[in-house]
């Protein structure tokens, strides 16, 4: 389901788009575009050949022919079912997000056993990418995994939790928008990040370079640990209304000015990611 029109959005300051095209596709899509906008010619010019290998992949499907097809392809194959009517690409599904507690020391031991998590296979993805060695095929698939994983790394409630599957045992109200399927998950993947991303100036540009090399400092490590803060400091902090660890209540509410708050927190990880990609993406083909 494609995100609502942008004239919509205008209607209300209460209800703001549907998550149906949440973070999963504007977001990775915003985040995809601005490391578009920041990488090198070069890298450009070597991420268009890879992306006309789409064939490899092996799912028409699910198209990765452009920088916008390849960020959310890894959500796509979800939806590749096997005759039996199991998910094919099921083993994928833990690699999406990272389980590490916002209420016990940063620690993605645990949370990372067999590389079954984000971070890893962000780090997995860039080395493969990098290798010239690598299969085509694999370089392919290397790609449009990273481009997608960068992603859900700055989405917080994939870096972090406490023990609710990320926010979605969660039940909340955005504004006063509260149907029962509606999650704390689903509003920072959806209906607030697709607010964040809309409001104000276009977070996609070319950005200086001292901006570049100051927002994408560090490594993986330290960007989960940014992350998995965020959602304590942040996420849980305003959606529990005090201190992130105490007892989340039956349902949550995000209130009109909580949502304007938190705007440019969700604008911030969004530039990030897309910096930090580009990053990446300049070191393993630059």
């Amino acid at each position: 389901m494609k995100r609502l029109l942008p004239f919509l959005a205008a209607l209300t300051a209460l209800l703001v788009t549907s998550p149906a095209g949440a973070y999963w596709e504007y977001g990775h899509q915003t985040i995809a575009q601005i490391a578009w906008a920041n990488i090198k010619p070069a890298t450009r010019t070597r991420i268009l050949a890879l992306l006309r290998q789409q064939a490899l992949l092996g799912t028409p499907q699910c198209k990765a022919g452009t920088i916008d097809d390849a960020a959310v392809w890894a959500d796509c194959i979800k939806g590749i079912k096997n005759p039996d009517g199991t998910q094919k690409y099921g083993n994928t599904n833990a690699w999406h997000f990272q389980d590490v507690n916002i209420c016990t020391p940063f620690d993605l031991i645990e949370a990372c056993k067999g590389d079954n998590c984000v971070s890893a296979q962000i780090v997995r993805d860039a080395k493969l990418l990098k290798d010239r060695s690598t299969p085509t095929a694999d370089r392919v698939r290397a790609l449009v995994f990273l481009i997608h994983f960068v992603g859900d790394l700055h989405q917080p409630l994939h870096a972090g939790e406490k023990g609710d599957k990320g926010g979605n045992d969660v039940k909340a109200v955005y504004g006063t928008y509260a149907p029962q399927r509606l999650n704390l998950h689903s509003i920072w993947d959806g209906y607030l990040a697709e607010r964040a991303i809309s409001t104000g100036p276009s977070l996609v540009r070319r950005y200086p370079a001292a901006e570049r090399r100051a927002v994408a400092a560090g490594d993986v490590i330290a960007w989960s640990h940014e992350s998995w803060q965020v959602a304590h400091d942040v996420t849980y902090a305003t959606a529990i209304g005090g201190d992130p660890c105490g007892p989340t209540p039956a349902r949550v509410k995000l209130d009109n000015a909580t949502i304007e708050r938190l705007v440019p927190t969700v604008r911030l990880e969004v530039k990030r990611g897309g910096l930090r990609l580009a990053k990446m993406l300049d070191q393993a083909l630059g």
